[in-house]
């Protein structure tokens, strides 16, 4: 169970860096903000594809919230901005884009299934050793 999570969270996390990176040069143009829009693409491309490799390699409850964040954020990323247009928000440029495509899906599917795979792993993973040292260390003895 452990290792098909494992590969859920990095192929969904795959996706979501491939996409992010093939479509970082069109976001050159967007508008607003301190942040480059295809840099922000770049980033979280590369994100992505570290956490990935992270979650192949480690099997910890970390790995496995960083990999919910980095995925679940990007999710946010992409519902937010298709339902709501806020405009330049900060440091970040005017990312609405109200129209839906394949890669944008694939974008989606791949972030949502390393979202949902990464919190099962979150909850499967096993806890840190001091807890089971904790539990198997002899009580004290008591004099009578």
């Amino acid at each position: 169970m452990g290792l098909i999570l494992r590969l859920l969270v990095a192929a969904g996390l795959a996706a979501d860096a491939i996409v992010h990176w093939r479509f970082a040069p069109e976001m050159a143009f967007v508008q607003g903000g301190s942040i480059d829009g295809e840099l922000l693409f770049r980033i979280q491309a590369a994100v992505a594809g570290v956490v990935a490799v992270v979650i192949l390699t480690y099997a910890t409850r970390w790995a496995y919230a960083l990999a919910f964040l980095v995925a679940g954020s990007a999710v946010g990323a992409i519902l937010f901005y298709y339902y709501v247009d806020v405009g330049a928000l900060g440091p970040l440029p005017d990312m609405h884009e109200p129209v839906w495509y394949t890669e944008k899906t694939i974008s989606l599917v791949g972030e949502g299934i390393a979202t949902l795979a990464a919190l099962a792993g979150f909850l499967v993973a096993s806890r840190p050793k001091r807890e089971d040292e904790a539990a198997r260390t002899p009580e004290p003895a008591t004099r009578p």
